[in-house]
C-alpha cells in the first residue's frame, strides 16, 4: 500500500467531493427525507399505563373506522389501515383537485397482558383511542399495612 502526500489541495478536493456527494444524496432523496434520519414513524402514537388499562391514542387524520384494522397477538398491538382522501374543488375560473394515500403499520408492545375481550376501539375527529383493559391477574392489587 502506498502512502498518498496529503496536502493542503488534497484536502480541498476531498471536502468539495464530500459536498457534491451529500448533494446527490439530498436531490435523490428530495421529499422524501432520508429515512435514515429523523424517521418518524405515522401514525403518531401516544400510550397510556393506567390502573385499569393501557390507553393508545393515534393521530390518524382523513381515516375512516373501516379503513383501520386492529389486532391483539400475546403483548402486540398491532393498527394497520389505508388512508383515502380527496378534495376537490371546482370554483369560477379554476379547477383544484387534491388526493392522499398510503397505508401504514404500527405495532406497539403492550407494558402488561390485557382482556382480549373488552377491548374498545373508537375513531372521531382523525383520533384513534383504544381501552385495552388489563388482565385480572397482571392488575396490581393494594395490601393494607396492619399496625
Amino acid at each position: 500500500m502506498a502512502l498518498v502526500p496529503f496536502n493542503r489541495r488534497n484536502k480541498n478536493e476531498l471536502a468539495k467531493l464530500h459536498d457534491e456527494m451529500d448533494d446527490l444524496f439530498d436531490s435523490f432523496f428530495k421529499g422524501l427525507g432520508r429515512p435514515w434520519i429523523g424517521y418518524k414513524a405515522w401514525p403518531a402514537i401516544d400510550v397510556a399505563d393506567k390502573d385499569d388499562a393501557v390507553v393508545v391514542r393515534a393521530e390518524i387524520p382523513g381515516c375512516k373506522a373501516e379503513d383501520i384494522d386492529i389486532s391483539v397477538y400475546g403483548n402486540t398491538l398491532t393498527i394497520s389501515g389505508e388512508k383515502k382522501e380527496s378534495k376537490e374543488e371546482k370554483e369560477k375560473g379554476y379547477y383544484h383537485v387534491e388526493s392522499s394515500y398510503g397505508s401504514f403499520r404500527r405495532e406497539i408492545s403492550l407494558p402488561t397482558e390485557v382482556d382480549e375481550d373488552k377491548i374498545d376501539a373508537v375513531c372521531k375527529d382523525g383520533v384513534l383511542s383504544i381501552t385495552l383493559p388489563k388482565a385480572e391477574k397482571t392488575k396490581a392489587v393494594k395490601v393494607k399495612v396492619k399496625s
